[in-house]
């Protein structure tokens, strides 16, 4: 049954408060007469917390914080606005599909498993590249080691961007999902679930933390300072027909994008960015602690390198082989990096940030 707008999306629509910072860009599609679209609709994989509504971890989430999508359309007249889904990737692909959304922030394998079952999109920007997963267990837990995951109950929000480098993870400690009990549980459901201690373990993100700060938690293993391939890797995309239908828009939109990730990538702004992030919800302290001793332009990065590539071509053929996806399909006409290429360009941005090779080493190195 097709879903309706009421029932599947909660507005919260955001619109940014006083002037954007000043280099971000005016419409340059109205004074053209080109094409230009009444409203933007935007999707992000996660829910929004706070007054007003946040969401963190991505460029994305600066460039909503500080309304300069808002400011870079509203010479057009375009409104901007947002909506969030509980239901992560999955519940955006409902949207997507029922032609509710323009643009998305989502994770690699739900847009994996809609683009192979025939949804028309592009990937034109990345961003919350890298981000790290964590396993939690309770404080007495006898477990030392992944492999000790074995015969156990562990939660893992499956269809998620956290679906794919666990399951990369279990595998290479001699691992299938098969030697689990497995169950499918969202960050709330398996917080509760590990601190009434109705699971063994629990596979989730930076929330985890919270718990071990309060003692109801012992941290078995974190992808920070660890492989890069036991991380997971967003994108936003856009609809085939919205990107055809108005191309400038489309460039606008990713200009601006980027030049938000230029500021949030910037090191004199780590604690602006970590306090904005930190409104949604998850404490200053943790964003701090994930992002010790890394460089924002390694996680606060747009681009497409032959890394971020080779991991989105490497999910697409674990989710085939895993039966989570229907079809294999070709990556490279999937990544449309035109608009990219043109904002990096026109913002003299093309070696800002650092370039990594497939085996996650930065070129050159």
């Amino acid at each position: 049954m097709p879903l309706t707008r009421r029932s599947l999306l909660k507005h919260l629509a955001w619109s940014g408060l006083g002037a954007a910072a000043a280099s971000t860009p005016l419409s340059v599609f109205s004074a053209t007469g080109a094409a230009r679209p009444d409203v933007i609709r935007i999707g992000v994989a996660q829910p929004a917390t706070g007054t007003p509504p946040s969401f963190g971890g991505s460029s994305l989430s600066i460039a909503h914080a500080r309304g300069w999508l808002e400011e870079a359309f509203k010479p057009a007249g375009t409104r901007v606005e947002w909506y969030f889904f509980k239901g992560a990737g999955p519940a955006v692909n409902e949207a997507l599909s029922t032609k509710q959304l323009d643009f998305a922030l989502q994770g690699d394998l739900p847009a994996i498993v809609a683009r192979a079952a025939g949804l028309k999109t592009r990937l034109v920007l990345a961003t919350s590249v890298r981000t790290n997963i964590y396993i939690g267990v309770p404080p007495d837990s006898p477990l030392k080691t992944v492999a000790d995951l074995r015969g156990k109950r562990v939660s893992l929000f499956k269809g998620t961007n956290m679906h794919l480098p666990a399951l990369r993870l279990l595998e290479a400690n001699g691992l299938a999902e098969k030697d689990l009990r497995l169950l499918n549980l969202d960050t709330a459901s398996y917080l509760a679930a590990l601190t009434t201690r109705d699971l063994d373990a629990a596979i989730g993100a930076m929330d985890i933390l919270r718990l071990r700060d309060k003692g109801a938690v012992r941290i078995l293993y974190s992808s920070k300072n660890q492989s890069p391939i036991y991380t997971r890797q967003s994108h936003v995309l856009v609809t085939d027909e919205f990107a055809s239908k108005y191309p400038e828009a489309t460039q606008q939109f990713v200009k601006t994008s980027v030049q938000a990730a230029r500021w949030a990538s910037d090191e004199k702004n780590r604690d602006d960015v970590l306090h904005t992030w930190a409104r949604a919800g998850t404490p200053y302290e943790h964003w701090k602690e994930d992002y010790e001793g890394e460089p924002l332009r390694v996680r606060v990065n747009p681009n497409f390198d032959p890394f971020l590539v080779a991991r989105y071509k490497d999910a697409t053929e674990q989710a085939y082989r895993l039966r989570l996806s229907r079809a294999r399909f070709d990556v490279d006409q999937w990544i449309d990096t035109r608009f990219l290429k043109a904002a990096l360009d026109d913002l003299s941005l093309q070696s800002y940030w650092p370039v990594y090779q497939a085996n996650g080493k930065i070129l050159g190195a």
